[in-house]
């Protein structure tokens, strides 16, 4: 893969996105999902699809998830931010079993990790339609949280 190892490139990511929020108040565009895929599969034993490749997922599943096609969404929880964040949209018309989210902290770190599944969602999606004028396929982190499982922790480090 060149000069790095690809844990290498990942952790040097993760500084940079945290000096570049550091230093202009804004996260640099793109790189907490990247880092949350990565985190994702080597936490969760998951194979990640070639960019694009994937219609409505970003990995299959190895192990107990064997076969399982996982959307991944990641957001970095700031002190300043903890109210109100939204997991990014959905691909509710597209094929995929489960979702999982990954929360980091300020650092980039990966603190939890939660997961639902596909009907759990459309079911909460349907609901907070009838309710409020809400995009189709977006959620908050809290209602989310609220309807998945967490599954993996940097205290409990279940999975």
């Amino acid at each position: 893969m060149g000069v790095y190892s690809f844990d290498k490139l990942i952790s040097e990511a993760r500084k940079l996105a945290t000096d570049f929020r550091k230093g202009t108040g804004k996260p640099l565009a793109g790189i907490s999902s990247e880092i949350a895929e990565y985190d994702a599969a080597k936490l969760l034993d998951l194979d990640l699809g070639k960019a694009g490749e994937a219609g409505g997922y970003d990995a299959v599943g190895r192990g107990h998830r064997k076969g399982k096609r996982i959307q991944i969404k990641g957001r970095v929880i700031t002190d300043d931010a903890k109210r109100g964040q939204r997991i990014g949209q959905l691909k509710v018309e597209q094929e995929w079993d489960s979702v999982v989210l990954v929360l980091m902290n300020e650092e980039h770190k990966t603190y939890a990790i939660y997961e639902a599944g596909r009907e759990t969602i459309l079911e909460a999606l349907n609901d907070a339609q009838h309710r409020s004028r809400n995009k189709k396929g977006a959620m908050s982190i809290a209602k989310f949280k609220i309807i998945s499982d967490l599954i993996w922790s940097d205290e409990t480090k279940t999975t």
